[in-house]
């Protein structure tokens, strides 16, 4: 299913008949052709079973089915938008990140303490991020929102990458993060530098960080 960028917050995807995408409920903002939006009661892929498991991991953003012949311009809130291209990689990010993605991908969610132990539970509170991510898989395109854009930053084994945690986006790869703290008494008397807090990025594969530290 492949999308092109119209602008920095504008995406058209193209319809096929026999294909399916999702998208956020309410995302569609113009299209052309026979097409259909349904409501999906199950919140993506994965069944009734995965409907429960997004549920119970509070990653459960509401989607609707988009079906027909045609093509469809999607956009969330005037933020910026950007495609990312899968090949039989896996994308985690979060699930209020997703604008539109295509349906031949498998939706699941992650413990994020089986990336970082318990700092990755850590991480989740400390970010705001919650103990749980999404993660899509297989051959297709995601189109993901972030504040101001994002640019891709490669890690290797030999570089880690630190990056605010406000600001992460999403990861690809073989990745782990860890949350890793400087927190020293100037913090604790409000002199600090404001970045008592880093998530760190270490392995093979790339990192999103948008151009904010503003969440959604």
């Amino acid at each position: 299913m492949p999308f092109r960028l119209l602008n920095s917050r504008m995406v058209e995807a193209s319809v096929l008949p026999g294909q399916r995408l999702f998208s956020q409920r309410g995302a569609m903002l113009a299209y052309q052709g026979d097409v259909s939006f349904t409501p999906s009661i199950t919140g993506g892929q994965g069944g009734v079973m995965g409907m429960i498991g997004r549920r119970i991991a509070n990653e459960a953003t509401p989607l609707m089915t988009v079906e027909g012949s045609g093509t469809v311009m999607f956009g969330h809130g005037g933020h910026h938008v950007s495609v990312i291209e899968l090949s039989g990689d896996t994308l985690y990010v979060e699930a209020d990140r997703l604008l539109a993605f295509d349906g031949t991908l498998q939706q699941g969610t992650m413990f994020m303490g089986s990336q970082g132990g318990v700092m990755g539970m850590v991480r989740g509170q400390v970010t705001g991020q919650g103990l749980f991510t999404t993660t899509l898989k297989g051959h297709g395109a995601v189109a993901v929102m972030a504040h101001g854009g994002f640019i891709e930053l490669p890690i290797s084994p030999q570089r880690p990458i630190h990056v605010d945690p406000q600001a992460y986006v999403a990861h690809r790869g073989d990745v782990r993060n860890k949350l890793s703290t400087a927190l020293g008494w100037r913090e604790m008397v409000g002199r600090g530098s404001g970045e008592g807090f880093q998530l760190e990025l270490s392995g093979s594969g790339t990192v999103y960080v948008q151009a904010s530290e503003e969440k959604l």
